[in-house]
């Protein structure tokens, strides 16, 4: 079986890891979101919080995420302190038998949303995108110089029409929803400290950007190897640049040239069907099929999108993403690695960024991280999960 999973922000977290097992996972994936990021993880601290997870019959098998250093994104002359000790977090990792690593090489913020608040047909609330809103953003909140640059002239003018239509509260809501931070750590960042972290990157373009990448993964690669990690690199979400950004992780091309700079199983992807999905250009199905062989982890979640950069976050079933197709993949190649690996124990993968359902509506769950939308998410993964190999086993796939 593929190995279901759920993501836990630690002792902080409003859902308890009991719910979490009675939810129908059965390990964890989660971080030490208090060490700064660049900072070495400490030999006791990951110890003591796997301790904490065991404790409650879960496993810990997914570290998510090892945050890299701005330095080492921008490849400055301070890179090689935070690879030190990026290498020296994974093999205290290691130690303790704790076996992939998911992080991600999006510049500035790890993701952008422009309503957090979105209402479904069915009451359900969840995420959404909306390129022109995020564009007053960048021309109107954030007043990033040069910003209407990084837009075609009608999408300005509707973004300087969506901003004029705003209150005072609709415009704090909108900033609060651009400024919010990593998940699980509570960060948040000011305006001025946005504009400041772009304007480390005036220099960067995409293929610096992406040579910083392949220079991270050929430092940090052969340690994982060695230690016996498989590392999995996220997407950029959304996959497309922002704010005149370089991003590094929006294609299949990005994928398989990530891939092929240290071949080898340690070097691989963490497939997530909304991140990738969010992007028209993108076919998830065709990109699973390519990638299957080096998908680490996986992320599931589906969205309704437009040629136009806008998107939705949706239930499994219901969006853009053939979800039937991506699970069928991770099946078929989890089999194939469980005849041809020894010690083979599974692709992990979780529900992402459950809707707010039922009791969640009450809640105050970090955007994306509720409890009964993604017990839900799961609930329903697993069963077509059973569906496919059972349909497998029958010849009738």
């Amino acid at each position: 079986m593929l190995i279901h999973s759920w993501r836990w922000f630690g002792p902080g977290d409003r859902i308890s890891l009991d719910q979490i097992r009675q939810a129908g996972a059965g390990s964890i994936v989660t971080a030490l979101h208090q060490i700064p990021a660049g900072e070495t993880w400490p030999a006791d601290q990951i110890m003591e919080r796997k301790r904490l997870i065991e404790a409650s019959g879960l496993q810990w098998t997914v570290v998510e995420s090892v945050p890299v250093h701005e330095e080492i994104k921008r490849g400055t002359h301070n890179k090689q302190r935070y690879i030190e000790n990026y290498k020296q977090t994974l093999i205290n990792l290691a130690r303790e038998n704790i076996r992939t690593v998911c992080y991600n090489f999006m510049p500035v913020l790890d993701w952008s949303r422009t309503n957090l608040q979105y209402r479904s047909v069915d009451g359900s609330v969840a995420s959404s995108f909306d390129y022109s809103h995020f564009a007053a953003i960048d021309m109107f909140i954030l007043k990033r110089p040069g910003a209407e640059k990084s837009y075609p002239e009608d999408l300005c003018q509707q973004a300087a029409m969506f901003y004029r239509s705003l209150d005072d509260s609709s415009i704090e809501r909108l900033t609060n929803t651009f400024l919010l931070g990593l998940p699980g750590s509570g960060e948040t960042f000011t305006l001025q400290e946005i504009v400041s972290r772009i304007e480390g990157y005036r220099d960067i373009d995409k293929q610096v950007y992406q040579s910083n990448l392949m220079a991270f993964i050929e430092a940090i690669v052969p340690v994982a190897e060695e230690e016996g990690l498989l590392l999995a690199m996220h997407p950029d979400d959304p996959p497309w640049p922002l704010m005149g950004l370089p991003r590094a992780v929006s294609t299949l091309e990005d994928a398989e040239k990530i891939i092929a700079a240290v071949d080898t199983p340690s070097n691989g992807i963490t497939f997530c069907t909304g991140s990738f999905g969010a992007a028209s250009t993108n076919d998830i199905p065709l990109m699973a099929d390519k990638l299957a062989h080096r998908i680490n982890f996986a992320h599931l979640r589906n969205v309704s999108r437009d040629d136009q950069s806008n998107f939705r976050e949706e239930n499994l079933f219901d969006g853009d993403v053939d979800m039937y197709r991506i699970i069928k993949t991770l099946v078929l190649e989890d089999q194939k690695r469980l005849s041809t690996l020894k010690g083979y124990m599974g692709i992990p993968l979780r529900p992402d960024h459950g809707a707010s359902i039922l009791g969640d509506l009450n809640e105050d769950y970090y955007p994306g991280y509720s409890l009964y939308g993604r017990m839900k998410n799961l609930a329903e993964i697993r069963g077509l999960e059973i569906g496919i190999r059972n349909s497998l086993k029958e010849g009738r796939v």
